[in-house]
């Protein structure tokens, strides 16, 4: 039985729905189409020759193997999973969270849930962190703990790390910390391997050659959704099946190839903001996946040839129907800068039927009889026909249903955009130097040996901008 599968419906990008000054023709898709097909052909040889090694995790048998395993050893053992990461390390935990299971979750009884309670701390917010520590208090010996980084020294899980390993260790003793916490991390080297090795705790492998925010179809975003019930099988046969899309050099056949094209030849003419609009909850927290691998990925300063360039387009977040309140008006009627990403749903998970009454006064008689679903897509349509009048650009990424395998089908999809659009726009997807600044700087502040040059820096700078405060 064939998977089902999205599609992307890019009619009004062209100049046909959206005119000539602000839609592309076909015959500009056509004149850059060759470039596209040539770059898609030397990226598949190069994964032939070991890089994109993130096109490899949707048929790692081995891993799936593993990590099920792991899930299988933690089943029925625990009320609460609680995962510590930041960027790539948690938003795909939260976003295969979102889609795949329902809305209120953590709320439902422990019979009707399939898995532990989840809670993602993607931050180090004091008072946020100490109540959940409060919050779990009672149910310590109930909880795992599953720490997520690569190297270990990622200032804010490692600072958590250290709190719930003392924590841990206090209430539970040694035996109680090594049966409580799961690391996932480098299996070869790094801080973080070096403390796993010599305390014996529990680890899954974070794949080599794969970066945080491309990592969320290994046991980085694949453990903390098969322990709660979510079909990991299904996510990666869905990747998969987006895999085989994607390798085919006819950009008309390959959906990312189309999106990178059509949003790259958008950026060229100045609309370089990206608007993902989803049209259902469960797709929501894939935008916020997506705005990390957009802006991380694509925002750099320096090409491949080292010439400074600047580039990258900024990703937006918003939510239909919510945000037709508190946006369209910019969007419509604000500066013609912007491309729209709606995502729409044709078969929700489920519907809610509006009753029919009687009494009622006759402004309300179409909402009755109809349903939230049938509602909530109308309002999609509406939004973007009025974006389309206004002269704004949108396309569609349609999901014929939310399930493991169209969410594996996004994730692998705008992952493969993400690279192709790094070639036309000549620069490395892969890398986020001007990450390392903020980290170093955090270093100096918080006294870490070998960054005092920094901290001396820092110092200076702050007596030479004086204090100007209201």
């Amino acid at each position: 039985m064939p998977l089902p599968a999205l599609r992307i419906d890019y009619a009004n990008v062209l100049d046909t729905a959206v005119g000539a000054t602000h839609g592309l023709s076909l015959a500009e898709l056509r004149r850059a189409e060759p470039e596209v097909k040539a770059l898609v052909a030397r990226i598949e040889r190069e994964r032939k020759a070991g890089q994109h090694r993130y096109r490899e995790l949707p048929h790692d048998t081995a891993m799936l193997a593993t990590v099920q395993a792991a899930v299988r050893r933690c089943r029925g053992k625990f009320e609460n999973l609680v995962v510590l990461g930041i960027g790539g390390s948690a938003l795909g935990n939260i976003a295969l969270q979102t889609a795949l299971n329902p809305c209120f979750y953590n709320l439902m009884s422990p019979r009707e849930r399939r898995g532990p309670r989840l809670f993602v701390m993607d931050n180090v917010d004091p008072a946020q962190f100490g109540d959940l520590l409060d919050l779990l208090g009672p149910s310590l010996r109930k909880t795992l703990f599953n720490v997520i980084s690569k190297s270990g020294e990622t200032a804010e899980t490692a600072a958590q790390f250290l709190v719930v390993r003392d924590l841990l260790r206090r209430k539970l003793g040694a035996a109680g910390l090594r049966a409580n916490l799961l690391v996932t991390t480098d299996p070869e080297g790094g801080t973080m391997r070096g403390i796993v090795d010599a305390e014996g705790y529990a680890s899954l492998p974070v794949p080599p050659g794969v970066g945080g925010r491309f990592s969320v179809l290994s046991a980085v975003g694949l453990f903390s959704a098969g322990l709660c019930g979510i079909r990991i099988d299904q996510l990666l046969a869905g990747a998969a099946a987006m895999d085989r899309r994607v390798a085919k050099t006819a950009v008309r056949q390959n959906p990312a190839a189309l999106l990178a094209l059509l949003l790259y030849l958008f950026y060229v003419r100045g609309k370089r903001l990206h608007v993902m609009m989803p049209y259902s909850y469960a797709l929501k927290d894939l935008a916020d996946w997506y705005r990390q691998l957009w802006a991380e990925s694509l925002g750099k300063r320096l090409d491949l040839d080292g010439h400074v360039v600047n580039v990258g387009p900024t990703p937006i977040k918003a939510l239909g129907a919510t945000d037709q309140h508190s946006q369209v008006q910019l969007y419509r009627e604000g500066p013609n800068d912007k491309v729209f990403i709606f995502l729409e749903v044709e078969r929700h998970a489920r519907d809610v039927k509006i009753p029919r009454a009687a009494g009622l006064p006759a402004e309300l008689d179409y909402l009755q009889g109809r349903s939230l679903g049938a509602l909530l897509n109308a309002e999609k349509r509406a939004t973007e026909y009025a974006l389309v009048a206004s002269e704004r650009p949108c396309l569609t990424i349609r999901f014929p249903v939310v399930r493991a395998e169209t969410v594996g089908q996004f994730i692998l999809l705008w992952e493969a955009a993400t690279t192709i659009a790094g070639g036309l726009l000549h620069i490395n997807p892969y890398d986020q130097p001007a990450v390392q600044m903020g980290k170093e700087f955090t270093f100096a502040l918080m006294g870490k040996r070998g960054f005092e040059r920094q901290a001396r820096e820092y110092a200076q700078a702050a007596r030479r901008g004086g204090r100007h405060v209201v």
